[in-house]
């Protein structure tokens, strides 16, 4: 293995380790040396990749806005269908998928809310809005699901209350180890809230 590999590989091992223990720990509870041990290098190893422990943690976050980025990850495969809102079981689904596959990185988001205030996360939550409209745009979405709203309905709105509630209710469910924390199984909690973001709350009375 050529010296390019094995930096490359070092530094994955530290992303890895920090990753974990990150996630377990928190950001001040783990310290270079723990990261350096637990990725098999040395501490000197660590600052020849990463200028501060401060820095792992970043490049890990923008790794995971990264990811959750890819259009071929089954949670943006679903968004781009077009069929939401008829869809919300499927999505529902891929958001269970998408925490349980990074639920490691979800874990950062709290991290950073806990021991930072959400210094490193604010913007990504602040500029959400603008990259679901980018993303409805980019597919032809927004356009279409103007059309089928209520009047007054805004699409993105429409489409990010429904992705935060499945992505937060499993949050609880995987991260914190709380399943049917609201009294129903799973299948039945995503059907039932698809049915009330479809649909609403109340019974719609015959008019007379």
């Amino acid at each position: 293995m050529n010296q390019q590999l094995r930096s490359q590989r070092s530094r994955e091992q530290i992303l890895e380790a920090a990753l974990t223990l990150f996630s377990q720990r928190g950001f001040r509870a783990t310290s270079v040396r723990d990261i350096a041990t637990t990725a098999g290098v040395s501490t000197g190893s660590v600052y020849h990749h990463f200028a501060d422990k401060e820095a792992i943690y970043r490049t890990l976050l923008d790794q995971y806005w990264q990811a959750i980025d890819d259009p071929d990850l089954p949670f943006n495969r679903a968004l781009a269908s077009g069929t939401f809102p008829e869809n919300l079981e499927a999505l529902g689904h891929a958001s269970r998928q998408l925490v349980e596959t990074y639920r490691r990185y979800v874990a950062l988001v709290y991290v950073d809310v806990v021991e930072f205030e959400g210094l490193h996360i604010r913007k990504f939550y602040a500029d959400m809005p603008r990259r679901f409209a980018e993303f409805m745009q980019r597919y032809g979405r927004a356009e279409e699901l103007t059309r089928r709203l209520r009047p007054g309905i805004s699409p993105v709105l429409a489409v990010m209350m429904a992705s935060r509630f499945f992505l937060n209710y499993f949050a609880v469910e995987i991260l914190f180890g709380v399943p049917n924390h609201f009294g129903e199984d799973t299948d039945t909690v995503i059907r039932e809230t698809a049915e009330i973001l479809r649909y609403g709350m109340l019974r719609v009375e015959p008019q007379r």
